[in-house]
């Protein structure tokens, strides 16, 4: 656990950049390993178990970083409470600010089957924390529905999502993404997702984005994802990269059975 903290701000240090911009209003996002990015997955955390995630992400052109934390709760096993903390840094002026803090429900309402997907639905809202424009919409709602296929060692995941700005000078908001991630050990996934959106300021698809990673099982509740997006509209960003380490709580050890054999004399 410290070498994946550790890890996880030489990172940030490394990539500390010199000036910020709200492109992209993150939003409410999976918490790991219940998503692929920044798509979501049908599957929940078990009733009463909690994950709390932090996040770092980096992006070029335009330049800006972002710190995520995040929070999921299983309030039932088919029925989890998320929510979503974004805090964009400036290194230059030092200028600094929150994203709209999001939370939200999702329920799946349907259990996979043999021939079909598991389905659920998401709930959310965001509220302004900041009063700077650039990080902030002044709040939002939205739904969204998710479905999840499991085919072997993969798992597809498709999301559709519909946000409404609170200000009457903002415009609504459409997303779509679709993501797998395929399990190559029992500790290691290779991730995948492709995510468009049409942005609270434009009337068309202005983000299209290629996104790309790996999450390792670090522990039996500890959970690292590295990854990085490439942009194929209009190269805004041209590419972000990303980390995030999520941990699962409360920690179960396992118990270890010992057999023992009496010699016969």
């Amino acid at each position: 656990m410290k070498k994946c903290v550790f890890f996880l701000f030489f990172f940030i240090n490394i990539f500390l950049i010199r000036y910020a911009y709200g492109f992209d209003i993150k939003g409410l996002q999976p918490v790991a390993p219940y998503g692929v990015f920044s798509t979501f997955s049908a599957d929940s955390p078990e009733k009463g178990k909690s994950v709390l995630g932090v996040g770092a992400e980096k992006s070029r052109e335009p330049d800006f970083y972002r710190y995520i934390f995040q929070y999921a709760y299983g309030i039932t096993d088919h029925v989890e409470f998320i929510a979503t903390v974004p805090y964009v840094y400036e290194w230059q002026d030092t200028k600094t600010g929150f994203e709209d803090i999001a939370a939200g429900i999702k329920h799946r309402l349907i259990d996979e089957g043999e021939y079909t997907p598991s389905i659920a639905y998401v709930i959310n809202t965001s509220v302004t924390a900041d009063d700077k424009d650039e990080f902030s919409t002044d709040g939002r709602t939205g739904a969204g529905l998710v479905f999840s296929k499991r085919i072997g060692p993969v798992s597809g995941h498709a999301n559709i999502f519909y946000e409404n700005p609170i200000s009457g000078k903002l415009k609504n908001e459409l997303s779509c993404s679709a993501g797998f991630d395929f399990s190559a050990a029992h500790n290691f996934r290779i991730l995948g997702e492709v995510y468009g959106r049409k942005s609270h300021y434009s009337d068309k698809v202005d983000q299209l984005e290629g996104r790309f990673g790996y999450r390792f099982m670090t522990t039996d509740y500890l959970y690292t994802t590295i990854g990085m997006g490439v942009d194929f509209k209009n190269r805004q960003p041209e590419y972000r990269v990303l980390l995030s380490v999520t941990a699962l709580f409360p920690i179960e050890k396992k118990m270890i059975e010992k057999v023992y054999e009496e010699d016969k004399q």
